[in-house]
């Protein structure tokens, strides 16, 4: 049984930063891509960050050099970097592993960026 278990979520204030992250527990994902998706209220999930097997990154546009997916396979963990957050990349934030045939998806986690 798969399951992710993402943390490091919470409030703070234009400008900050937060870390995600996302512990992979039931198999190993060494050989998968991983990402976050966010989904702010009433809007799509959309995907944040993407980070192959082979250490590829992708970046929406909207986060480039802002955040930064990185993940450590030895812990089997997928982090995001989150620096000069903006009110709006308030959303839930979840972390998706790619294995086939549809992957997994963690339970979300509250980032709220507001003065």
């Amino acid at each position: 049984q798969v399951q992710l278990v993402e943390s490091g979520g919470g409030s703070v204030q234009p400008g900050g930063s937060l870390r995600l992250s996302c512990a992979a527990s039931g198999r190993s994902f060494s050989a998968n891509a991983l990402g976050w998706y966010r989904q702010a209220p009433g809007k799509q999930r959309q995907l944040v960050a993407k980070i192959t097997s082979g250490g590829s990154t992708y970046y929406a546009d909207s986060v480039k050099g802002r955040f930064t997916i990185s993940r450590d396979n030895a812990k089997n963990t997928v982090y995001l970097q989150m620096n000069s957050l903006k009110p709006e990349d308030t959303a839930v934030y979840y972390c998706k592993t790619f294995e086939s045939p549809s992957g997994s998806w963690g339970q979300g986690t509250q980032v709220t960026v507001s003065s």
